[in-house]
């Protein structure tokens, strides 16, 4: 990158509502320039086949957009531009490819947290492959710091991490539906890029 020429125009921000996303959030709105770049921030809500996909959860619902409104009072203390969208799939990652191609985005910028099976093997689980195998535009993971020996992270050895993240080439908001209702909302039928009707979409 040239001095003065931002790292992308639009970047897709893949928020989970773990312990990564203030970091996500935090170098999108480092690596953006005001006027020059967009912030899209992205979380995608799995919903299991006992639901259809245009289903109310409300529970997930509230939490999605809280990890949203949290997203944004980061971009605020950064003076950057963010807004937000809130996607029911039934595929995280591959929801989460299709949103940046239809978006335009040209980075994807997401978390990776620092865990380890019992055993050692470090957890990079099954979304951040599928983005770098899949995704068309620059993929930008950041792993959050190593804890020390005492609080490493620990999963059973056939979990794999919900996570996603590294590189390849504060005015509270209402709450309840008013809140949900600020933020873009869509269905996609597993994340295969086939929209369904949903609020706000």
């Amino acid at each position: 990158m040239g001095e003065g020429k931002p790292a992308f125009r639009k970047a897709a921000l893949a928020l989970n509502g773990g312990s990564t996303d203030e970091l996500v959030v935090t170098l999108g709105c480092q690596l953006s320039k005001p006027g020059l770049t967009e912030l899209v921030a992205i979380h995608v809500i799995e919903v299991d086949w006992s639901h259809e996909l245009s289903d109310e959860l409300t529970e997930e619902n509230e939490a999605a957009s809280a990890v949203l409104d949290q997203a944004e009072g980061i971009a605020e203390r950064f003076k950057v531009k963010l807004t937000g969208d809130l996607l029911q799939a039934r595929e995280v990652a591959a929801a989460l490819v299709d949103e940046a191609i239809e978006i335009g985005a040209d980075a994807i910028i997401m978390g990776l947290p620092y865990r380890k099976r019992f055993g050692g093997d470090f957890v990079i689980g099954d979304t951040i492959p599928y983005v770098f195998h899949n995704a068309p535009c620059e993929v930008i993971v950041v792993r959050e710091p190593m804890p020390t020996a005492a609080k490493v992270e620990t999963v059973p050895a056939l979990a794999t991490a919900s996570a996603s993240v590294v590189v390849a080439p504060a005015t509270p908001r209402a709450s309840g539906t008013e809140r949900f209702a600020s933020w873009g909302f869509r269905n996609r039928s597993r994340g295969n890029g086939h929209r369904k009707e949903g609020d706000g979409g």
